[in-house]
């Protein structure tokens, strides 16, 4: 059956052939879950003419790229081939979890599952299976270990994503020579020259990151050891719902903020602490604003999210914002955070170990936001103690990424509660405003908190 929608011919090249293993690396926004999602349509129209039915499992890095490739893939295909189909969504349970599942019958009775990929909805079907975006999987070898037994009995397996370091199994499987695999190479130039409508230089100078122009556009694998932040453990942590300001829950918030007046970023990053994970809740970025408008911003933030502790980048032209809003909102409330030395590396220590535990969640579908956490460079100095250092261009010089590391650390540091209750009983709701006086007792409305909060305080 030949394409029921205009292709370009490297996706003509991908959707004839025919082999059974097929592993295609292309470049960003290129179709390859378009053209892939075709393929998949196309073969259950080639079933339901043969009188046979076909069954597929979309497996995608999270619930929205799974609906994205059901909604914008297999049921806009079905349309074009004037397949009838019929839609259903339910949680699919497998392990300790479920996930959403979505599914649609086509005309002839085949059947195509989208949900999201991980060990357990990898090993629960018996079916042919689409990876799409492998290597953005998180436990990819996992996954592969639990998938591959399942498609044996004679299932097809079509596996396709832009490349994200050489620490997944998408790497192994685009690497590999000579094992029955057919392997397919489309970078941007590759996809221009078959016919794709894009600007390279435009799109070159406005991604502004050299690694991540390399990575996502010319499908290189680049060496990431001095990377402080991978791409994988980067993408490992993306998440749809990340960034979205109206999803706040009412929980403890923790801000880093780096300051910036001219050249760079300045950014304000805000976390909301979900149980043990920090959830980015709002990320704001100016350029080239005022001392006084950088004001507003956070006076605005202190507002709306009244955060535990807000960590403000000190260093340089830090030292007169930090000073000005702890004289708004207090020093119990504020910190100036100089990142300089051990105290620079500590904090930037703590926020890899978030991210490399999984502790945290960022915007997903942001490169630009991708390559500046992964701008972050780890150098030794001419001491040979340990540097990180990041590359100023036309994008900043890591500004979102220190703001994320100082709101990180702001949770760090902030002020625990401490698990007391006094001899004389349980504590009535206007105690709230009594207090034992203290030496340093300045009688501000603060100094209670500071007391029941404050490290060592009592």
């Amino acid at each position: 059956m030949s394409a029921a929608v205009p292709l370009y011919t490297y996706q003509k090249r991908w959707l004839q052939d025919k082999a059974r293993f097929k592993v295609g690396m292309f470049a960003r926004q290129c179709g390859k879950t378009f053209t892939t999602t075709l393929e998949v349509v196309d073969d259950c129209f080639a079933a339901a003419a043969e009188g046979r039915r076909e069954r597929w499992v979309i497996l995608s890095r999270g619930e929205r790229q799974a609906k994205e490739a059901m909604d914008e893939g297999i049921k806009r295909h079905a349309q074009a081939y004037q397949m009838s189909l019929d839609a259903m969504e339910y949680d699919w349970v497998g392990g300790s979890a479920s996930y959403k599942a979505l599914e649609v019958t086509l005309e002839g009775g085949s059947r195509i599952t989208a949900l999201p990929a991980n060990p357990d909805t990898a090993r629960g079907f018996s079916a042919n299976v689409f990876l799409d975006e492998f290597a953005f999987h998180a436990d990819s070898r996992a996954i592969w270990k639990a998938l591959f037994p399942v498609i044996s009995n004679g299932w097809k397996l079509r596996v396709v994503s832009t490349p994200n370091g050489k620490g997944n199994k998408f790497y192994d499987l685009v690497t590999g020579a000579d094992d029955g695999w057919s392997r397919h190479h489309v970078d941007i130039y590759q996809a221009v020259a078959d016919g794709l409508p894009r600007d390279i230089d435009e799109l070159r100078e406005a991604i502004g990151d050299p690694d991540a122009w390399a990575q996502e556009f010319e499908l290189q694998w680049l060496d990431e050891a001095s990377s402080w932040l991978s791409y994988e453990e980067i993408a490992a942590v993306e998440d749809p719902d990340a960034g979205r300001p109206e999803l706040y829950r009412g929980g403890p918030v923790y801000v880093g903020n780096d300051i910036a007046r001219r050249n760079d970023l300045f950014v304000v990053w805000a976390w909301e602490l979900v149980g043990d994970v920090l959830w980015t809740r709002e990320i704001i970025e100016r350029r080239r604003i005022t001392f006084s408008e950088q004001d507003a911003i956070i006076d605005d933030v202190m507002r709306r999210y009244r955060p535990v502790r807000l960590a403000m980048d000190q260093t340089g032209m830090g030292e007169k914002p930090v000073e000005d809003t702890q004289r708004r909102w207090g020093t119990h409330a504020v910190e100036g955070v100089l990142l300089t030395g051990s105290r620079r590396l500590d904090i930037a220590t703590s926020a890899k170990q978030a991210f490399e535990d999984r502790k945290v969640r960022i915007p997903a579908g942001r490169p630009e936001l991708r390559a500046d956490l992964h701008k972050l460079k780890k150098t030794v100095g001419a001491t040979g103690a340990p540097r990180l250092v990041a590359d100023r261009d036309g994008d900043g010089h890591a500004d979102r990424t220190w703001a994320a590391f100082l709101g990180i650390a702001a949770r760090d540091t902030a002020p625990m509660e401490y698990d007391y209750q006094p001899a004389y009983g349980a504590p009535t709701p206007a105690d709230r405003f009594r207090r034992p006086r203290h030496d340093d007792d300045d009688g501000s409305p603060f100094h209670h908190q500071r007391c029941r909060f404050g490290r060592g305080s009592y």
